[in-house]
């Protein structure tokens, strides 16, 4: 999972994400977003195995 800043207002999985607030979505619809423009990349966590 990647945090991503929107750039503009869309909806994801039946939820509205408003410009300006940042969310948490899938790393490939994250890179995906970047590249149009349409969220920024914030962070993007690393699967790590806690037991």
């Amino acid at each position: 999972m990647t945090m991503v800043k929107m750039i503009v207002q869309t909806t994801y999985n039946g939820q509205l994400l408003r410009a300006g607030k940042e969310y948490e979505v899938a790393s490939e619809t994250a890179h995906r977003w970047d590249v149009s423009n349409i969220a920024k990349i914030v962070s993007a966590e690393t699967e790590e195995n806690h037991e």
